[in-house]
């Protein structure tokens, strides 16, 4: 009888070879967010850079896991969608932000700000998500 591990790492496997993009962005993100120091860069002085980096990393992520659901099926499936391309998005981001408060050894810190520019890429992310979905759906209708 296989055991939890072996089931939960193949379901992980089956999703990463599913969902590839969506895989590396989830993976780079969470790099990018527990690095020890964060970078200085041309940008680094604009105002709130870090909430736009935060907002511009979900709504990527959230836009990226509808392309390559609208692609992997025929139909939405509406309650997987909320879970996968929405909800999950959110908890990852407040993980995040967990995280880096706790685990980080006071490198990085978690911030509310932080998680509510997280939350709103997730919902620009959606809104782009669901006019693709539209799209996507008229061009079948139409082919």
């Amino acid at each position: 009888m296989p055991s939890f591990f072996s089931i939960s790492m193949n379901r992980i496997l089956n999703f990463a070879k599913r969902y590839p993009l969506t895989s590396l962005l989830v993976v780079a993100i969470w790099v990018l967010c527990l690095i020890p120091t964060v970078p200085e860069t041309p940008l680094s002085s604009f105002s709130l850079i870090d909430k736009w980096t935060h907002l511009v990393m979900y709504g990527t992520l959230v836009a990226v896991i509808w392309w390559e659901y609208t692609r992997q099926h025929t139909t939405n499936n509406t309650r997987r969608l909320l879970l996968l391309a929405f909800l999950a998005p959110v908890a990852m981001g407040g993980l995040v932000e967990l995280a880096q408060a706790y685990c980080t050894g006071g490198r990085r810190s978690g911030e509310w700000f932080d998680f509510a520019a997280n939350t709103i890429g997730v919902v620009l992310g959606t809104l782009i998500g669901i006019l693709l979905a539209a799209y996507r759906a008229r061009a079948r209708r139409d082919t």
